[in-house]
């Protein structure tokens, strides 16, 4: 089986995953990874941080960008283009966040850019991650080209259940800087 037919299985087996979960694991979770994250050293020293909008059962960023907002740090979050691009844009306030692209929460289109070279800390979002910290997206490939340009530090968040051992690598893939789950740091 050729990597991309393993990973289309994975995330099917994943997301199965991901709803069988308890809510009361998704709520203690989600309070534990808002912690181990922003108590990151790396957190903490970023000035300019990129976020991903969560939503459904993803990890809540949406506390973290309030954390962000409150340290006075930038807050950008992906404003994506058809075709797999996207850009860092920040925003002032989680009500700027408007229904874009596959109607995931984004910036609006007049939001200043903030250049890939200016992010300190990006959090990658993806189904799972493994511990040499190498992920499994939902398969559009936005993060996988915007990370090849990028010099921060990067960040992917996820629930202790759903990490595994090892998954399939691609030349394209790029392993994230550190993994943080309710459980601590890889």
């Amino acid at each position: 089986m050729d990597s991309k037919m393993q990973k289309d299985e994975l995330r099917r087996s994943v997301l199965e995953e991901i709803a069988a979960l308890p809510d009361d694991y998704i709520a203690r979770s989600n309070v534990e990874l808002l912690h181990n994250v922003t108590s990151m050293e790396e957190f903490v020293a970023a000035k300019t941080i990129m976020l991903y909008c969560s939503v459904k059962r993803e990890p809540d960023t949406w506390r973290i960008a309030e954390a962000a907002f409150s340290s006075g740090k930038t807050v950008a979050f992906p404003f994506c283009y058809r075709g797999g691009l996207m850009e860092a844009r920040s925003i002032s306030c989680m009500s700027e966040l408007r229904p874009a692209v596959l109607g995931i929460p984004a910036p609006p289109v007049d939001a200043p850019v903030i250049a890939s070279h200016e992010l300190d800390l990006i959090i990658v979002p993806a189904l799972t991650f493994d511990k040499a910290g190498y992920r499994l997206g939902y398969g559009g490939g936005y993060y996988d080209r915007y990370l090849h340009n990028v010099r921060a530090i990067t960040v992917g968040m996820a629930r202790e259940r759903l990490i595994k051992e090892k998954l399939p690598v691609e030349p394209h893939d790029i392993a994230v800087c550190h993994v943080v789950t309710e459980e601590g740091i890889y």
